[in-house]
């Protein structure tokens, strides 16, 4: 199988391709930076999705899913927040994931079961003061999935997932002291924040034939805070 995953070099990204290699698939990764080890089934790219195109004869002829990673986190008072930074948010999380699918759409229709893969933030069901500029921008993510499920189907599925708080490297100044992540911990009705090899396999579910059935989903791995009260 061929996978495209955009933003390769981020925690869960890279989690996620060492499994797939390991499953003997084949790897395209786009990262804005190098990636830290090279192998024979991932086939990197180093190039910034928001400012260049993909290049046409990087893709293979068939492609059995995407994944796309790239995102931020701008956690502010709404009135701390320029429109520049609605723009940027917008930018990374929505834009990007256009311009992924674009490249990737004729790939992923030759293939007999292709599959998208978004990420979007709990903030979106679940209203939470400061993430304004984050939940706007997913907000439009969830909203071109479930466009892109009814107007690929039945050729390519697209789901999103909802995240809470993950240990990431993008997390790591929410998450940088025993005290902070305790005070997230106690958050989440599961007494725990995500784990990115959680997220990672839960990824790999929805690219394998096992979610054939599942498509223009917001599945919400989020310890809980999304939808309980306890």
């Amino acid at each position: 199988m061929n996978y495209l995953i955009v933003g390769g070099t981020s925690t869960i990204g890279k989690i996620l391709i060492n499994s797939l290699v390991r499953q003997e698939h084949t790897c395209y990764v786009i990262s804005r930076s190098d990636p830290e080890r090279s192998h024979p089934s991932v086939k990197s790219l180093k190039m910034n999705i928001l400012e260049e195109e993909i290049p046409e004869d990087y893709l293979p002829q068939v492609l059995d899913g995407m994944v796309y990673l790239p995102g931020n986190i701008n956690l502010k008072p709404f009135r701390a927040l320029s429109a520049e930074a609605f723009r940027e948010a917008y930018e990374i999380n929505f834009i990007g994931s256009v311009k992924s699918i674009q490249a990737a759409e004729k790939s992923l229709k030759r293939s007999e079961n292709a599959s998208i893969v978004l990420f979007s933030t709990v903030a979106v069901k679940t209203g939470m003061p400061f993430h304004s500029a984050i939940a706007s921008a997913k907000g439009a993510v969830e909203g071109l999935a479930r466009s892109l499920a009814a107007e690929f189907a039945p050729k390519v599925r697209v789901n999103t997932i909802a995240l809470s708080l993950t240990d990431t490297k993008m997390a790591n100044r929410f998450l940088d002291s025993e005290s902070k992540m305790k005070a997230m911990e106690e958050r989440h009705p599961m007494k725990q924040i995500g784990d990115p090899n959680d997220v990672s396999v839960l990824v790999e579910f929805l690219l394998s034939k096992n979610a054939k059935w599942i498509t223009g989903e917001t599945i919400r791995a989020d310890g809980g805070i999304g939808t309980l009260k306890v």
